[in-house]
């Protein structure tokens, strides 16, 4: 099951938990409110036969999948790529995950007052990182993930680095969410 806490400050391995002392948790209607993510617990037992998973691409228009396999065995180039992964950065895009195996952090700006929320995700987490969100990703300390990724029409993993805020999917963003 996903959960989300505001991080702390520290620069240590950023594959730890980063929770602040006391712990801040984050509910996952909360979440929503904070930042527009969108999450579901889909089961790894019957997904591909229950009809949930196609409901949730039909209703979003998700119509190209691949899979993203992140280990130091598995991905090309593998510290360069996860450097890449955890700058600070948004899409013009919904960023799309469901985690089919393994668990790692995405963490998403609070767009009210900047602060990182830190998600923590495993299998059977499908995530929806709303067009226009400050983000980045890293493996935990597991240094595995294995995800199918969803998009409507050809792929595009454009990430545009902060600062961005002039970007129409920014500010269209931050009108949703801030409404």
């Amino acid at each position: 099951m996903v959960s989300a806490w505001y991080m702390d400050d520290s620069d240590e391995d950023q594959r730890l938990d980063h929770q602040k002392n006391p712990p801040q948790p984050v509910d996952m209607k909360d979440l929503v409110t904070l930042t527009g993510v969108l999450y579901w617990k889909l089961n790894l037992d019957s997904y591909e036969e229950d009809g949930v998973l196609d409901k949730i691409k039909k209703d979003r228009d998700y119509t190209y999948e691949d899979v993203i396999e992140i280990s130091p065995e598995k991905l090309p180039n593998y510290e360069e790529k996860l450097k890449i992964f955890f700058s600070e950065h948004l899409h013009t895009d919904e960023e799309i995950r469901f985690v089919l195996s393994g668990s790692g952090f995405f963490d998403v700006r609070d767009a009210k007052n900047d602060s990182w929320i830190r998600i923590k995700v495993e299998a059977g987490d499908l995530l929806v990182l709303p067009a226009g969100i400050y983000h980045r990703f890293t493996l935990d300390s597991l240094n595995y993930i294995k995800a199918k990724r969803f998009f409507v029409g050809e792929p595009i993993w454009t990430p545009y680095n902060r600062p961005a805020d002039e970007m129409p999917a920014r500010r269209e963003y931050l009108t949703s969410v801030l409404a």
